[in-house]
């Protein structure tokens, strides 16, 4: 958006945020006009869109009206009467205009400081969306809102962030729509129509996502919102204006079929809307604000960024729902799709389109500069690049996504012919392939909607699935007579024009044919028949593809990571049935950790992929080098029906890129497939398994680097040697030799300060405490009040936490009340032993009894809590000489503790060493930099790297030997080092993160530290 000079409007602004007692109605009236008119917002001083005191009937008069848009102007909104009383004086504005236009009104309630906008939803007026002007508020932010809301912009050009702004869930324009949207929903749901369309969405995703699908209607809301503005989106593409186009129109997609262009719009589970009251006058208000945008301007999946702007990262979270950057999806398609003219390309979870988006591009710019007709180029394309998704609100992204691909200038021009965008929304596992979708030689559908005691069945011989655009034209024909307006209910009109246009000619064809027709026909009288084409022609794709003559070239996508313990039962019993026959599984103990992508890419590959064909995919970092995943990089999955063999080629190990764009870290895998043995045939060739040796990629790629181009210069490749989690590993003897520390949870009940003891002192060896709180406690812990009382000076303790241990370096330790009678035992959960000690018999006896009231777990008592697994007992007596180190983290922190009183919590590890020597040398190997970078491949992946402490002893760090040269001189740089530290003077009041990394770089920059990396690396690798 420009803008007019800056200074014009700050000073505009200014006025309008002050609220001075003097100033009229009338003066702000003026002024909110004049940033409407100065504010680049498309409107004219002279246009009649911009009304002042428009008239409303029976003498009423609106401050200002601009479209459809009531602004109603107060001297100050800050009392709550008088917001009140204006509310209600702009809803009797918004009512009238509604009823009299008979579309939606929107009205926004400001004092130039406080504006608010309302939606008139369900019979009520609802705030949607608030923005407060400050002092410092942009000019540009405020018409950026108050655009959203009017919706008069033009040719603004969609970027990822403009996207993400204007559309986006935190967007004005979104939230007028979406509450519009639920009210409807909410009005109309139980129409039979209505349920079926939601039932089969819920159907659906249940099976694309497990248990983490939430069948909730917000959901399915929110995906009917993104499905219609894809749909008009696609209209914008061509150049339609949008604004004149019917609602109906735009839902069904009737114009594409007109211009020949089909599988882009169609009548699916989200076009209920035009079937409802009021549904047809939401979708023209979202057209216009749609229309807003330059849709032929387009570089990237933008729909991709629509969608991950709109469903909130938590369920897309719990959903499973993460979409490869678009850089890394065209940095993938152009190191595998090679001859982009002579190979057949499918992603078979296509998501958003993403991948599709840039084969699409890439085969086109080929045909182009090989001088190939684009009418032929455009013909070829859909047998090029193909699309699967089980996610309905996907396959509808993709297919616009696909259209955006191919660009505007190419569908207008008058060499194109038609055109089919094959993205189909299908089962690429294709889980229940002989128990559910296809039964004995034949593609069926039931039609129940779950609620049912019995389900009638849509049913097809297989071979008819062979000829794709015959089998379409086949059911869209039925769909259609079954829904002609002028059958009347009951009667089952004669098919045989169709089947002599179509030449079905065998007996038992026409039977299931006319059968299929008879089960539609009631269907549509029972209101339930706008889906069933769309349902048919998409399941049945997935067998069509993975026909042998229809196989492609090229896999390449982003499959789903759907952890084992996120499945259904159900799911979860086939997962393991079909992964156990093909050497995937890797048994019960690892059972939570076994994930559907290496099943999906085994079956993709068996389906769709051609021998000799070429696969790409992104995975999980874990296929890398964990244990559980060996099965899947043998490269050997066998199956009694079809064996699949490939050769890996190589990988790309993705985790240390930042920021992550994905919950875990992630990687690529290449490969082909191979030929393998079937029946008594011969062996067929060995598989190649994937090999140790990969490509490192590191390095910070900016928020808005979208292209390969931009990206690559922020990006490190190296080739580096992978290390098996678990295997060809010598671990340390140390292992066994380090314990974690004692679970001193909850904090509430065991950390203390110490408090003063008053004039008159405690006497005999007492000290007054109270509870130390953190703002980092949980409910219900943190909601409890303090514990506070005296208690005997022995039993409160000194205790290292994680955030006590810097490198070579302890901070001052927290103090916590815990039983320890002496240096020996814990005092037993029988009383009399306890009150022997009557001040601290008392604290622990209230600590108990929050405890019991709280527990999450019934089984434990407080005691049974602090001495679980023995991690507390282990400790005692205290020994003079431990190494700790931090739990947490993609570095180690480990200092030495010569404290034997000291008690150690669980967020450590301590170990216990012979002498200051063997502590010292530990301590150098622990808190080297190099230490990291040879633990980070073994190490888990989150967000960031985790779980140092379970990886640390797996590398065959040896035992302290001081007449071995190379152990005695890293205890001496450790001694020097921690002498360096100790003398550094440090703010310890500062986060303890920070005191770690001022520390770090001073490791980096000791005169010790080329000598000890060499030392480390050498003794590990």
């Amino acid at each position: 958006m420009t803008t007019a000079p800056q200074t014009s409007l700050e000073k505009l602004l200014a006025r309008l945020i002050d609220r001075k007692p003097m100033r009229s109605e009338a003066t702000l009236q003026a002024d909110v006009r004049q940033l409407l008119l100065e504010g680049d917002l498309n409107l004219d001083e002279n246009d009649l869109s911009v009304d002042l005191e428009a008239q409303v009937g029976d003498g009423r008069r609106i401050d200002i009206e601009i479209g459809f848009t009531a602004i109603e102007t107060k001297k100050d909104l800050r009392g709550a009467k008088i917001l009140k009383d204006a509310e209600k004086q702009l809803e009797g504005y918004v009512r009238t205009r509604t009823d009299q236009v008979g579309q939606r009104y929107v009205g926004i309630l400001t004092d130039g400081a406080d504006w608010r906008a309302y939606s008139l939803t369900s019979d009520k007026m609802v705030l949607v969306s608030r923005f407060e002007a400050k002092q410092r508020t942009a000019p540009t932010d405020l018409l950026i809102w108050l655009e959203g809301v009017l919706a008069t912009s033009e040719g603004i050009k969609p970027t990822p962030e403009v996207i993400e702004g204007r559309l986006g869930a935190g967007s004005v324009s979104h939230k007028l729509d979406y509450a519009t949207l639920a009210a409807l929903y909410e009005e109309h749901k139980d129409l039979p129509t209505v349920k079926l369309k939601r039932d089969l969405w819920a159907r659906l995703l249940r099976s694309a996502l497990g248990a983490q699908f939430e069948n909730t209607d917000e959901l399915f809301i929110e995906h009917t919102l993104l499905v219609n503005t894809a749909g008009i989106i696609a209209h914008s593409v061509l150049g339609y204006d949008v604004r004149q186009i019917p609602a109906a129109t735009l839902v069904l997609g009737q114009l594409f079929e007109q211009s020949q262009i089909y599988g882009v719009v169609e009548s699916d589970f989200f076009g209920w809307l035009i079937e409802v009251p009021d549904g047809e006058d939401f979708v023209r208000l979202a057209a216009r604000r749609l229309s807003r945008f330059d849709w032929a301007s387009v570089e990237h999946d933008v729909l991709k960024v629509l969608y991950e702007s709109v469903i909130a990262p938590e369920t897309r979270k719990k959903q499973g729902e993460y979409y490869t950057p678009d850089w890394l999806a065209e940095k993938m398609v152009s190191d595998v799709v090679t001859d982009p003219l002579n190979q057949r390309v499918l992603d078979p979870s296509c998501g958003s389109g993403t991948f599709l988006f840039h084969a699409v591009r890439r085969y086109l710019s080929a045909a182009e500069m090989e001088g190939r007709p684009l009418g032929q180029a455009l013909d070829e394309l859909s047998d090029h690049v193909a699309g699967i998704d089980l996610h309905p609100v996907a396959v509808s992204l993709a297919r616009v996504t696909y259209l955006l691909a191919v660009g505007n200038d190419r569908l207008r021009s008058p060499e194109r012919r038609q055109i089919r965008v094959p993205v189909y929304l299908g089962d690429s596992v294709q889980w229940q392939q002989r128990t559910d979708l296809f039964d004995h030689g034949h593609l069926v559908i039931r039609t129940g909607t779950g609620d049912t005691l019995y389900e009638r069945e849509l049913r097809f011989s297989e071979h008819l699935l062979k000829d794709a655009g015959r089998f379409d034209r086949l059911v869209n024909d039925l769909a259609d007579r079954a829904a002609n307006p002028n059958r009347q209910a009951g009667s089952r009109p004669s098919l045989s024009s169709l089947f002599n246009v179509l030449a079905i000619d065998g007996t038992d064809d026409q039977e299931q044919i006319t059968a299929a027709f008879q089960l539609l026909c009631e269907l549509v009288d029972e209101g339930r028949n706008h889906i069933w084409s769309y349902y048919v022609r998409n399941l049945a794709r997935p067998m069509w593809l993975s026909m042998a003559e229809h196989r492609v070239d090229v896999l390449i996508g982003n499959p789903p990571w759907l952890s084992y313990r996120h499945m259904p039962g159900d799911m979860q019993d086939l997962f393991k049935a079909m992964s156990q026959s093909r050497n995937l599984w890797r048994g019960d103990e690892v059972a939570t950790h076994q994930d559907l992508s290496g099943l999906f890419i085994a079956r993709a590959v068996q389906q769709y992929l051609t021998v000799g064909g070429t696969f790409a995919f992104v995975v999980p970092n874990p296929v890398l080098d964990r244990p559980y995943w060996k099965g899947f990089r043998a490269g050997d999955y066998p199956d009694p029906n079809e064996p699949v063999r490939v050769e890996f080629t190589g990988s790309w190990d993705l985790r240390r890129l930042r920021p992550h764009f994905f919950p875990r870290g992630s990687a690529v895998i290449f490969g082909h497939r191979i030929s393998a043995a079937v029946g008594g045939a011969a062996l067929g060739n060995a598989p190649v398994p994937l090999p140790k040796t990969t490509q490192r990629w590191t390095g910070k790629i900016p928020a808005t680097a979208h292209d390969w181009a931009n990206v690559r210069g922020w990006i490190t490749q190296e080739a580096a040697e992978l290390r098996y989690v678990g295997e060809d590993l010598i671990s340390s003897p140390y292992r066994t030799r380090f314990w974690q520390g004692a679970t001193i949870v909850p904090r509430v009940l065991f950390f203390v300060q110490q408090q003063e003891a008053g004039p008159l002192g405690l006497g005999g060896g007492r000290v007054r405490v109270r509870s130390e709180r953190s703002s980092t406690e949980k409910t219900p812990w943190k909601d409890l009040p303090d514990l506070e009382g005296v208690v005997e000076a022995q039993f409160v303790r000194p205790v290292l936490l994680g955030e006590s241990v810097l490198p070579y370096r302890l901070l001052a330790p927290r103090k916590a009340v815990l039983p320890i009678e002496g240096s020996t035992t814990l005092l037993h959960g029988e009383h009399d032993h306890l009150d022997r000690y009557p001040d601290v018999a008392k604290w622990w006896r209230e600590a108990e009894e929050l405890w019991m009231g709280h527990r999450s777990s019934e089984r434990l008592t407080l005691l049974d809590q602090l001495e679980f697994r023995r991690k507390m007992s282990m400790q005692l007596p205290g020994t003079p000489l431990r190494v700790v180190y931090g739990k947490a983290g993609m570095h180690v922190a480990a200092a030495l503790v010569d404290d034997s009183s000291s008690v150690i919590d669980h967020t450590l590890y301590w170990g216990t060493v012979a002498t200051r020597e063997e502590g010292m040398y530990l301590c150098a190997i622990l808190n080297a930099p190099a230490l990291t970078e040879v633990v980070r491949p073994l190490m888990s992946y989150g967000k960031d790297e985790r779980h140092i402490d379970k990886a640390v002893w797996q590398l065959p760090i040896p035992q302290f030997n001081p007449t071995h040269a190379t152990h005695q001189r890293l205890a001496e740089i450790g001694t020097a080092e921690a002498q360096r530290i100790a003398a550094l003077e440090l703010d310890e009041s500062k986060n303890f993160v920070k005191l770690r990394q001022v520390i770090r770089s001073v490791i980096v920059d000791s005169p010790d530290a080329e000598e000890l990396d060499l030392m480390v690396r050498l003794l590990l690798e």
